[in-house]
């Protein structure tokens, strides 16, 4: 990742939430683990077609954790008719078993997505397995 990419703003908010900017994926937290935390651990989910993370895709646009350390993450997918969505749910269980509560992901379609959301370290993914991006 590029300094950009990987820097994170912390502002402070009312009630204790803590609201992040990390990854360009926008997040608040009321909970013990960060936003950066679940960023990371869901860089192991990898859309089945493409074989890059979700993360690097740009496929999350934000994480919010509540105070009971429960996620819920606004994703979307590179296609709406993409059929590959209860895949992508339980590797995303899986990778942050352990680190919340529980996770939901909250299926978002606007804006759409595009290829101006991969990271350039998404980009040097997809370079090595052949794509021209």
């Amino acid at each position: 990742m590029s300094e950009t990419e990987s820097s994170t703003s912390v502002a402070a908010s009312p009630a204790g939430i803590e609201q992040t900017t990390t990854s360009g994926i926008v997040g608040t937290t009321a909970g013990t683990v960060s936003v950066e935390d679940l960023a990371v651990a869901l860089e192991d989910v990898v859309d089945p077609e493409l074989g890059i993370d979700v993360v690097n895709l740009g496929l999350i646009y934000g994480i919010h954790i509540d105070e009971s350390d429960v996620a819920t993450i606004d994703m979307t997918l590179t296609s709406a008719a993409c059929p590959l969505t209860d895949v992508i749910e339980d590797q995303a269980r899986s990778a942050t078993d352990g680190l919340v509560q529980d996770l939901r992901i909250n299926w978002v379609w606007m804006p759409p997505w595009g290829p101006d959301k991969i990271t350039d370290e998404g980009r040097e993914q997809l370079r090595a397995l052949g794509f021209n991006v």
